[in-house]
């Protein structure tokens, strides 16, 4: 069994609050982004909530995103789903005027709400109103009519209660390995996460695929690839990178990135040139 660890602090969740997001700096001239921490009755489940608003836009603005290794519950005017991770990037375009609010859960958090392998919603979008029912859908209609942001926190918290989650010590468990992984760069193999994990490489696949939605490799090439386009966009050489990140050579990087951002890291290191 793994140790607990702490959870990331808020000055770390405030340094990496725009990882996922593409060309992030861009996107703040479009919208306005906020998160906010759960409360502890519900933290063992939850991540953050978060809040994305535009308005007025003159021309249609397209956030792509590459996914972290969570479930999202999503609810807006055009959508309110239940999304998996979802393991290639996907892409939001706002138009006018609007507002998305998001419920991001732990890794594994999730799982005491579904009931059965969270594999099952990998690369899926449920309807809330379909998981959940005539609670769900009473849920996305007072969020979708209650404009003020604490309010609807308030509302999906109680909502979420009141499915009366048991805490799981599974749950724990890979909740500490995924934020190992995401905040320690060294590790950058499957087997050094097991062998820090104290299990077999096959029961952590097992227990990611269970908890997690996806296998253990793919947790640690996604957070190397929030690394690198973080520091691709701040300027470091990209074969230094490579090697840190513990890509065997340059190309595997590239490729990698560039089927995650949809551009090559050269084109998105240049993006840091514009005004």
């Amino acid at each position: 069994m793994a140790a607990i660890v702490p959870r990331p602090s808020e000055e770390r969740l405030v340094e990496t609050r725009q990882r996922g997001m593409v060309d992030p700096y861009a996107g703040f001239d479009a919208f306005d982004f906020i998160r906010r921490a759960p409360s502890p009755e519900i933290s063992a489940y939850v991540n953050h909530f978060w809040v994305v608003t535009w308005t007025d836009l003159a021309e249609p603005y397209e956030q792509r995103i590459v996914s972290h290794p969570t479930v999202n519950m999503t609810i807006a005017q055009d959508f309110h789903q239940i999304r998996g991770v979802i393991k290639g990037g996907f892409s939001y375009t706002m138009r006018g005027s609007g507002r998305v609010f998001g419920t991001r859960f732990r890794p594994g958090g999730f799982r005491p709400f579904l009931g059965r392998p969270v594999s099952e919603l990998t690369d899926c979008f449920v309807e809330i109103g379909e998981m959940f029912g005539a609670a769900g859908s009473t849920l996305v209609e007072q969020v979708l009519t209650e404009p003020d942001a604490q309010a609807v926190i308030a509302l999906t918290e109680k909502f979420l209660l009141g499915l009366e989650p048991k805490e799981d010590p599974l749950a724990e468990e890979v909740a500490a390995l995924v934020a190992m992984v995401e905040n320690d760069v060294s590790v950058t193999r499957v087997d050094e996460l097991a062998a820090r994990s104290g299990r077999s490489v096959r029961s952590l696949q097992r227990l990611f695929r269970d908890y997690v939605g996806i296998g253990p490799k793919w947790v640690i090439c996604r957070f190397r690839l929030h690394e690198a386009a973080e520091r691709v966009y701040q300027g470091l050489d990209l074969a230094t990178l490579a090697a840190e990140l513990g890509y065997t050579d340059q190309a595997h990087l590239t490729r990698d990135f560039t089927g995650a951002v949809g551009m090559t890291p050269a084109a998105y290191a240049r993006l840091r040139s514009r005004p």
